[in-house]
């Protein structure tokens, strides 16, 4: 290479460029923060074009054997064109890690593999603050075009931009990513803590409900047991029909109110469970021959179906008991004699639940009664309480499970849902 005088750049044969004082102080202020890198690419790719009057110029990031065009002092049919690195100049640059200027590659050239429309070429690495090669600024002229020191300096100072630019941008991108993570973490752990004082909210208002109907129910049974007395005294001293029909009816409701009074404390009070390995199948099998005895079953048939015989649950037997023989008696009231309950037992181990489904054909429920039906005291039944249900979700929602009823013109299915433990049953 030569050594000429930065203010002209080209061989006597060729027509001098002279960057005015202005012009390379407008190029030394080039500055690239977090806006459009590709717009400040090009910008500094053009200069460069300019500069040391090239062909054409290209700004690249190569990674292993694939690179990619980020910027080009000419209209390119798409951005960010892929070219492969292999036998080019940027990969002659990248492996050598220097600046390479090719004068004439006519003349015994060691880069055969070079376009043949272009004669000379200047190559300048792109290195980063910790000094790897990420890419290049390649220039390609065709003619011959000698190359001084000072014109390969100026450019090299250039590729520190570019190179900076696009690690800042890189870093800006990470830091992107990572405020964006961390929004989410922050949300999931926001909703996390929502649902966690939500539910510290609740629990502390069904302790207090709690003690609050305790004190209630325990003021009423004492006298209602009174009144219960009372009415079975007198059913033995009145004899007239009309009076034992007044004190039948009585005594029924005094032990409707009495039945109603157990089922709020139920509610109201914490589920304490007292877990241990359940199988579900074993559980079944010994729950079916209760439910068949069961009043409201008279006359209707049952269907089981078990394709999980080997499933195990950390689960409250009684609890469960509590809840599976209320489903049952709901689904023998919605039906007629003859007709069928079906129950079905199946498991996803990939999910890691057991899912227990019991349907009846009955009429279907409202669709707007179905989303109140596990709330206290909605029934669908004329003298139901509500409470049954409510009281089975809270018990399953103690067991980490879900409970979920939908209905339509074929019936209604309610399905409960327990996380599954390795068995070795």
């Amino acid at each position: 290479m030569r050594d000429q005088s930065c203010s002209s750049l080209r061989s006597s044969d060729q027509s001098p460029f002279v960057y005015t004082p202005l012009e390379l102080e407008y190029l030394t202020t080039l500055s690239y923060q977090s806006g459009e890198l590709g717009a400040y690419l090009t910008e500094l790719v053009l200069s460069v074009s300019r500069f040391i009057q090239s062909d054409w110029t290209i700004v690249t990031l190569c990674q292993e054997e694939s690179g990619q065009i980020l910027a080009s002092s000419l209209e390119l049919k798409q951005d960010n064109v892929s070219f492969p690195v292999h036998q080019t100049l940027a990969e002659a640059v990248v492996q050598s890690g220097r600046s390479l200027a090719i004068e004439d590659n006519r003349q015994g050239s060691q880069y055969p593999s070079l376009a043949k429309e272009y004669l000379s070429y200047l190559g300048i690495p792109l290195r980063t603050h910790d000094r790897a090669v990420i890419g290049t600024i390649c220039s390609f002229f065709r003619s011959v075009r000698p190359f001084i020191k000072s014109e390969v300096n100026i450019v090299e100072s250039f590729a520190e931009r570019a190179a900076t630019a696009i690690e800042n941008f890189c870093l800006y991108q990470q830091q992107l990513q990572f405020n964006e993570r961390l929004s989410q973490e922050v949300a999931a752990c926001s909703t996390d803590l929502r649902q966690s004082q939500e539910k510290l909210v609740e629990r502390e208002r069904l302790a207090a409900v709690g003690e609050f109907t305790a004190m209630i129910v325990h003021e009423v049974r004492n006298p209602l047991t009174t009144i219960q007395m009372g009415l079975r005294y007198a059913q033995k001293v009145l004899s007239s029909d009309a009076d034992q029909q007044r004190l039948a009816l009585a005594l029924d409701e005094s032990q409707r109110l009495k039945h109603l009074l157990t089922e709020i404390l139920n509610y109201a009070k914490p589920q304490a469970l007292q877990c241990s390995k359940l199988n579900i199948g074993h559980f079944f099998d010994d729950l079916l021959i209760q439910i068949q005895d069961l009043p409201e079953a008279a006359e209707r048939r049952i269907t089981y179906v078990n394709d999980s015989p080997n499933v195990a649950v950390m689960a409250d037997a009684n609890k469960l008991k509590q809840v599976f023989l209320n489903l049952f008696r709901n689904a023998f009231e919605a039906i007629t004699p003859q007709e069928t309950v079906s129950c079905l037992i199946n498991h996803n181990i990939q999910e890691n639940w057991v899912g227990i489904r019991i349907h009846n054909g009955g009429t279907p429920v409202p669709p707007e009664l179905l989303p109140q039906l596990t709330t206290p005291f909605c029934s669908t039944k004329p003298f139901g309480t509500g409470l049954g249900l409510a009281i089975s979700k809270r018990i399953i929602t103690a067991h980490r499970g879900e409970l979920e009823i939908i209905s339509s013109n074929i019936g209604t299915t309610v399905t409960v849902c327990l996380p599954i433990m390795p068995c070795d049953f």
